[in-house]
């Protein structure tokens, strides 16, 4: 009869479940025994039971097969801990025993499992950064891109005994990770004290306008180099990329009158730059005058001598007609002067032999030297030219009746 049937046992279910009405925990002793039983027939052993003493146990092809797992398991596991994938901005330094031995490049490399060897991966790629003299932040500061400054690190002293208020940014990376992991105990903090005293260094070898003005990039390549110096010297691993001057004035309590002091070499370089306008606009001009005067004098110069010269030349033309004929030359050279002499005049004195000198008035000629003077001052009016004419006329005749008497008046002496 069914144990679920009416009138049949209900003590045991087939599962070996006790009835409900008999709540209870489980068989512990039956359940691990299921468990073997299950693990043996995989394998291929025996059912545990309880005839003939004897317990689970497992056949020689379970064995065999649980070695053969066990092997791959092993197997697996060691090329799984000897395969090691470096990324390219990696570096694997191999410890042997704690010892350092090798460094691998990025790619796949196999190495002894552990614990003989261990692989430890470096990011020799990443940009690092150490602020001096300021703390990078979200909250405000003399600049957007500082929070706050650090008198201890900003403060330096110059070579001229004046103080400055400087910030650094540095960049660098690590370019030996054999030497960052084992030749000093903290390569970022040494590097950090090495650039501090590598500013101070440098700035302290400076004046402060250097330090404040054009000298920013000499002072950003000294201390590039001296801090890459002695950090190779202690053998840190590491390389420096870039070297920022963030910000260089002088201290807060003389601010204001290191402002004046600045407006006052703004007003001094302002005047210096309107006299120097004032001097090219001068100079120049000078320079053309001279130019001119010399130049002129140059040629007049050249102009007397060509005519003392000429004169000379002259001279000894004459000599030598004089030394041929010197009557005739000394003749000709009277009659050339007086006519030189008297062409310039409007009076021409005749000489008459046996009697007195005999003055000639050349009318026309006087009449000529006199119009043109008044002609310019004559009205465009035909009535005023008419006065002025006969005005003219009756003056020359007056002139001509004085000259007449006057000769008279000699004849008769």
């Amino acid at each position: 009869m069914a144990w679920n049937e009416p009138g049949g046992s209900k003590d045991d279910d087939p599962w070996g479940n006790k009835r409900k009405d008999e709540q209870g925990p489980p068989d512990l002793d039956e359940v691990v025994r299921k468990m073997q039983d299950k693990f043996g027939s995989m394998f291929g052993g025996k059912k545990g039971g309880n005839s003939g003493g004897e317990g689970p146990g497992l056949g020689k092809g379970g064995a065999a097969g649980m070695g053969l797992t066990l092997a791959i398991a092993v197997g697996a596991w060691l090329v799984y801990d000897m395969a090691h994938i470096i990324q390219p901005a990696e570096q694997g330094v191999v410890l042997r025993f704690g010892k350092y031995v090798d460094t691998l490049q990025p790619g796949l490399s196999f190495r002894l499992p552990r614990p003989i060897e261990q692989v430890v991966r470096v990011d020799v790629a990443q940009n690092r950064d150490v602020l001096i003299g300021y703390r990078a932040g979200g909250g405000g500061g003399r600049t957007s891109t500082k929070s706050a400054s650090v008198a201890s690190e900003s403060l330096m002293l110059t070579r001229d005994e004046n103080i400055v208020d400087v910030s650094f940014a540095i960049q660098y990376n690590i370019k030996s990770s054999s030497d960052y992991l084992f030749k000093v105990r903290d390569p970022d903090l040494t590097l950090r004290e090495a650039a501090e005293s590598a500013i101070r260094e440098v700035v302290g070898k400076s004046d402060m306008d250097f330090v404040l003005k054009e000298g920013r990039s000499d002072i950003v390549s000294g201390v590039q180099s001296r801090i890459q110096e002695v950090i190779d010297n202690y053998q840190t691993g590491l390389m420096v990329i870039s070297v920022n001057m963030q910000d260089a004035q002088p201290p807060e309590q003389v601010q204001h009158a290191f402002d004046d002091a600045v407006k006052a070499r703004e007003d001094q370089q302002r005047l210096i730059n309107e006299s120097q306008a004032y001097s090219n606009d001068i100079l120049p001009r000078a320079r053309g005058a001279s130019a001119r005067q010399i130049e002129e004098a140059s040629g007049y110069k050249e102009q007397v001598v060509a005519q003392a010269e000429g004169e000379a030349a002259r001279f000894e033309s004459i000599l030598a007609e004089y030394k041929r004929a010197p009557e005739v030359t000394r003749q000709r050279l009277y009659i050339e002067t007086m006519e030189e002499v008297l062409s310039k005049s409007s009076k021409v004195m005749i000489d008459v032999e046996g009697g007195n000198n005999l003055m000639y008035l050349p009318l026309d000629r006087m009449m000529q030297g006199q119009v043109p003077a008044q002609t310019q001052s004559f009205s465009p009016n035909l009535s005023n030219l008419e006065s002025q004419a006969g005005s003219a006329a009756r003056s020359a005749q007056q002139f001509i009746q004085r000259e007449r008497d006057s000769l008279r008046s000699r004849e008769q002496r």
